[in-house]
């Protein structure tokens, strides 16, 4: 059996629900076949996330860590190829913290890349007919934060781990006007299974060799 923690958010931004912790309760109460998930609430809080980030991974000792966040206006899950080390910060989080031109880790590498096959990733979520796309940006918010977190981790503290990050558009109640696009939890839980799946299946090093790339 793999072991597999998968992390999403508490609500932030005046929102009363996250899209990503609500995905990753119901991959957990009901993983795939040949997988064991544990869950775990990460605070939307610079910090203080990747501590808690670290305590689960003590706790879980899991083989595979995919981590998820909220990118509201995105259209479908995108599998986030790259942490950078910086915070700056748009609003602030939820202890009031808004950093600016800091790093994530001083004195740290300027990315760490994700140690999932992120191609495979993107492929298995578009055959469980769950839109998908490949990012090469996971913002300079909490989200990046945790993925170049996680990443730091994996390369200090957990070399046996293998892990990534991934965001999960608005759930539909958080989109009132009707025009963002939004998809449902179960959906989103759906895709997370066959990304699972997958990931554990696939070593990095044999990662599709396909183009996903972007021109901006």
């Amino acid at each position: 059996m793999t072991r597999v923690l998968i992390t999403g958010f508490a609500p932030f931004d005046g929102q009363t629900v996250n899209p990503s912790w609500q995905a990753a309760s119901l991959v957990a109460a009901e993983p795939p076949a040949g997988l064991t998930v544990t869950a775990a609430e990460l605070p939307c809080v610079f910090g203080t996330s990747v501590d808690t980030l670290r305590d689960a991974i003590r706790a879980s000792t899991p083989d595979l860590v995919l981590c998820l966040g909220q990118a509201g206006g995105r259209p479908g899950v995108t599998v986030e190829r790259v942490g950078v080390n910086v915070d700056d910060a748009r609003i602030p989080d939820n202890a009031g913290n808004q950093p600016v031109d800091e790093p994530v880790v001083p004195g740290g590498p300027a990315a760490y890349f994700s140690t999932l096959p992120v191609k495979a990733c993107v492929a298995a979520l578009r055959t469980a007919g769950v839109p998908a796309a490949l990012s090469n940006t996971a913002g300079t918010f909490v989200c990046n934060h945790v993925a170049y977190g996680l990443g730091h981790l994996i390369a200090t503290e957990f070399p046996y781990v293998r892990g990534g990050f991934v965001h999960v558009p608005w759930a539909p109640e958080q989109v009132t006007d009707g025009t963002a696009p939004a998809l449902e939890p179960a959906t989103v839980a759906h895709g997370l299974r066959a990304l699972l799946v997958s990931a554990a299946g696939t070593l990095t090093e044999h990662d599709l060799r396909v183009s996903e790339g972007a021109t901006h």
